[in-house]
């Protein structure tokens, strides 16, 4: 007998073998980890009728023109823990509410819809909602929805917000 093979090791005290079963069991606890984030996360991106959302877009198309031929703008600020807005335009007489509603561009769970009550002139009103930092969409619509404002909100909200009509790539935007 020689000398290497009395002391040889056993097999599971080399590193060899540990190293080549670690790559399978990697890609199966991977593969454990995807199914489990794959059944506990929503789909909330996924829209369940397409043909009704279709037909949905030419009635924001024509709210969009209506906020045009009123040539309605809205300025939103922060004025210590109120959301102030202030309604610009040709209307003949202020609704009572405004709707606004906030949209998290990728977690529906976290969208949030604020009624602004007018104050006098062109101002609203609404307690400040907490929100988690990040970009929001922001819709201002009358209690009636025969037109829409649309813009773009960046937490913290520091700088006035202005939502004008029409489409996400043409909103003017003021703030961070």
């Amino acid at each position: 007998m020689t000398n290497t093979a009395l002391h040889s090791k056993p097999w599971y005290r080399e590193p060899w073998p540990w190293f080549l079963i670690s790559l399978p069991a990697t890609a199966v606890i991977a593969g454990v980890a995807t199914v489990w984030i794959a059944a506990t996360s929503a789909d909330g991106l996924v829209v369940g009728d397409y043909y009704k959302a279709g037909l949905a877009i030419n009635q924001t198309l024509a709210r969009d023109d209506a906020a045009r031929a009123l040539a309605l703008t809205a300025t939103m600020k922060n004025e210590a823990g109120v959301l102030a807005l202030e309604l610009g335009g040709r209307l003949k007489t202020y609704p009572r509410q405004l709707t606004l509603t906030l949209a998290h561009p990728t977690r529906q769970g976290m969208d949030q819809t604020l009624v602004l009550v007018h104050a006098g002139g062109g101002h609203y009103r609404a307690a400040q909602p907490v929100l988690p930092a990040g970009k929001w969409h922001a819709q201002l619509t009358d209690i009636a929805s025969s037109w829409r404002l649309s813009g773009v909100l960046h937490t913290p909200f520091s700088q006035p917000v202005v939502l004008t009509s029409g489409t996400e790539s043409t909103v003017q935007l003021q703030g961070d």
